[in-house]
C-alpha cells in the first residue's frame, strides 16, 4: 500500500514534520538576514548597494523556482526532489556562512534561494496527497502556522544570532536541520514517482519566459524604492522586460500542450480568490515584518536584540492560534473563520495606524498580538478551500502558482510600503514645517529651550542656536516618518478589507470526518 494512501496517519506523520521543517528553514531565510545585513556588509568590505543584493538575490532565485516546482516534481519525484533541494539548502547555508567576498555570498544566496523556493509548494501538494478529510485541515493549519510565523521569527532569530555570535551562523544553524531532512525525506517519503520523459516534452521556451518576467519583476519590486523607480533607466527597462515577457508568457502557456504553469486553473472560482486572498495576505505578513523593524530601528533607535524582543509576541500568539483553529475548523464553516482572521488583522493594522514614536514593547504588545493570533486563521483556510477543490492531477502545478503569489504579495507589499514612506515622509515633513514659523509661540519657546540647553553645554550662543534649529529639524523628522508608518499600515488595512469580502464568494469544500 503506498504511504501517501495509508488509512494510519502515524505512518506519515514524522516523513511530514520532516518536510515541514526543510519548509521552515526555507521561510525563516527569507528574513533571518534582515535585521544583519550591516554586520555582513562590513564582514565581506561590501557597499550600501552590494548588501541589499544579500536578501534580493534569495528572493529573485526563490519567486522563479516556486511556479515550477510542480513540474520539478512530476520529473524528479516529491522524494528526490525535496532530497536534493534540502541537501542542496544546506551546502550552500554553509557557502554562504564561507563566503570570502560580497560576489562570492550573492551567488551562493541565490542557490539557496533557488532550493529553498522548490521545498515550499511540495509540502502543500504533499499534504493533500498524505491526508484526507478533516486531516487535511490540521495539515493545512500546520503549513499555515509556519508560512506566517517562519517570516515573522526571521529577524528575531537573525538579531540573537548576530549579537549573542557571529553573522555566519545566520547560516550555520541551517547545517544540522537541513541534513537531518534530507536524509529523512530519501528515506521515508515516498509519494509518487518520477517521470522523466517529462524533460523532452517541457515547454523551455515558457520556462525561460517565465524566469525572465519573474525575475526582472522581483528585481523592480526590490530595488525601486531604492533607485527612485521609473527615473531610473535600469528599474524602467526592467519593468519593460517583465512586462513583455509576462504576456509573452501567458500566451505561450495557453497554446503550449504540456504548459509548466496551470494557468487554467484559475477558472475554478475557490482557487482564483484563494490565490487573491492568499497575494493579500502575502501583502499584509511580509509588508508588518518589514515595516515594524524599520520603525523601531529608525525612530526608536532598537538593536536588532530589541527589536526582536519587541516583536517575539507575534510569533508567539500565532503559535497560540494554531490550535485554536484546528478545534474551531472541525464544527465552523472555513470561509467564516477566514474572514475572522483576515478581520483580525486588519483590526491590528487599524490600532498601528494611531502609532506614535513613544511606540515601543508595550505599546506594540496587543496590537502585535490581533495580528499573530488570527494569521493562521486568514491563511490556512485559503489552502483547503483554495487546493482542496482542484482534482488531485492539477494540484501539483496550481500549488506552485498558488505559493508564488504569496510571495510576489509580500514583493509588492513591501515596494508599495517602502515608496509610501519614502513620499509621505517628505509630504508630513512639508506640512509640520511650514507650520514652524517665528509666528507659532509654541515653536519659539521650543526653540528657546533648545538653544538654552546647548548654550549651557556649549558655552557659545551661536552655537546654541545652529543645534536648536538642528534639533528641530530631527524632530519633526522623526514625527513625519511616524506619520508616514501610520500611512503604510491604513494601506495594508484597506487591502485587507478586500480579502474580507472576497472571502464569502468561496464555494465551501466539505471535509469528511475521519
Amino acid at each position: 500500500m503506498n504511504k501517501a494512501t495509508d488509512p494510519k496517519p502515524r505512518r506519515v506523520i514524522f516523513p511530514f514534520a520532516m518536510m515541514c521543517v526543510g519548509m521552515f528553514i526555507a521561510l525563516l531565510d527569507i528574513q533571518i538576514v534582515a535585521s544583519s545585513l550591516q554586520e555582513i556588509g562590513g564582514g565581506l568590505s561590501a557597499t550600501q548597494d552590494q548588501i541589499s543584493w544579500v536578501q534580493t538575490a534569495y528572493l529573485i532565485a526563490e519567486i522563479i523556482v516556486i511556479p515550477l516546482s510542480g513540474w520539478l516534481t512530476r520529473v524528479f519525484s516529491t522524494r528526490w526532489l525535496f532530497t536534493i533541494s534540502a541537501a542542496g539548502f544546506t551546502l550552500a547555508s554553509l557557502l554562504c556562512g564561507l563566503a570570502w567576498n560580497i560576489e562570492s555570498m550573492i551567488l551562493f544566496r541565490a542557490i539557496q534561494g533557488f532550493l529553498g523556493g522548490s521545498m515550499i509548494p511540495t509540502v502543500f501538494t504533499s499534504a493533500f496527497q498524505y491526508f484526507e478529510g478533516q486531516r487535511r485541515l490540521l495539515a493545512a493549519a500546520v503549513i499555515g502556522t509556519i508560512a506566517a510565523v517562519a517570516p515573522a521569527f526571521g529577524p528575531i532569530a537573525g538579531g540573537w544570532i548576530t549579537d549573542t555570535l557571529q553573522w555566519p551562523w545566520l547560516f550555520y544553524v541551517n547545517l544540522i536541520p537541513g541534513l537531518v531532512v534530507a536524509i529523512s525525506v530519501a528515506l521515508l517519503v515516498d509519494i509518487d514517482k518520477p517521470d522523466f520523459t517529462l524533460i523532452k516534452r517541457a515547454d523551455y521556451i515558457g520556462i525561460v519566459l517565465l524566469a525572465i518576467a519573474l525575475g526582472n519583476l522581483e528585481y523592480v519590486l526590490e530595488d525601486g524604492a531604492r533607485w527612485n523607480w521609473f527615473a531610473d533607466q535600469t528599474i524602467e527597462t526592467c519593468a519593460i522586460i517583465a512586462a513583455a515577457a509576462g504576456l509573452l508568457f501567458v500566451w505561450r502557456n495557453l497554446v503550449c500542450a504540456y504548459p509548466v504553469l496551470d494557468l487554467r486553473a484559475l477558472r475554478n472560482r475557490n482557487f482564483l480568490i484563494g490565490c487573491i486572498v492568499s497575494f493579500i495576505t502575502g501583502i499584509a505578513i511580509f509588508s508588518t515584518i518589514y515595516l515594524t523593524p524599520l520603525f523601531l530601528g529608525y525612530v526608536r533607535g532598537f538593536s536588532a536584540w530589541q527589536t526582536g524582543v519587541a516583536m517575539f509576541s507575534i510569533g508567539l500568539s500565532a503559535l497560540v492560534g494554531t490550535p485554536f483553529y484546528m478545534v474551531l475548523g472541525r464544527r465552523i464553516d472555513l470561509r467564516w473563520l477566514m474572514m475572522f482572521g483576515l478581520a483580525m488583522f486588519a483590526l491590528s493594522m487599524w490600532q498601528f495606524s494611531f502609532i506614535t514614536h513613544e511606540w515601543g514593547r508595550e505599546e506594540l504588545l496587543w496590537p502585535e498580538i490581533f495580528r499573530g493570533f488570527p494569521q493562521t486563521f486568514a491563511v490556512a483556510p485559503a489552502i483547503t478551500l483554495g487546493l482542496g477543490s482542484l482534482s488531485p492531477e492539477r494540484l501539483k502545478y496550481a500549488s506552485g502558482l498558488f505559493n508564488m503569489m504569496r510571495n510576489l504579495g509580500g514583493a509588492v507589499g513591501i515596494a508599495v510600503s517602502g515608496a509610501v514612506l519614502n513620499d509621505r515622509t517628505n509630504q508630513h515633513f512639508l506640512a509640520l514645517a511650514s507650520r514652524l514659523t517665528p509666528a507659532n509661540p509654541a515653536t519659539t519657546r521650543l526653540l528657546s529651550g533648545f538653544a538654552r540647553h546647548d548654550t549651557s553645554a556649549l558655552g557659545v550662543a551661536s552655537r546654541g542656536g545652529h543645534a536648536a534649529l538642528r534639533q528641530l529639524w530631527l524632530l519633526t523628522y522623526r514625527e513625519a516618518a511616524t506619520l508616514a508608518f501610520a500611512d503604510a499600515f491604513r494601506i495594508i488595512l484597506l487591502a485587507l478589507l478586500i480579502a474580507i469580502l472576497l472571502a464569502p464568494l468561496m464555494k465551501k469544500v466539505a471535509l469528511q470526518p475521519v
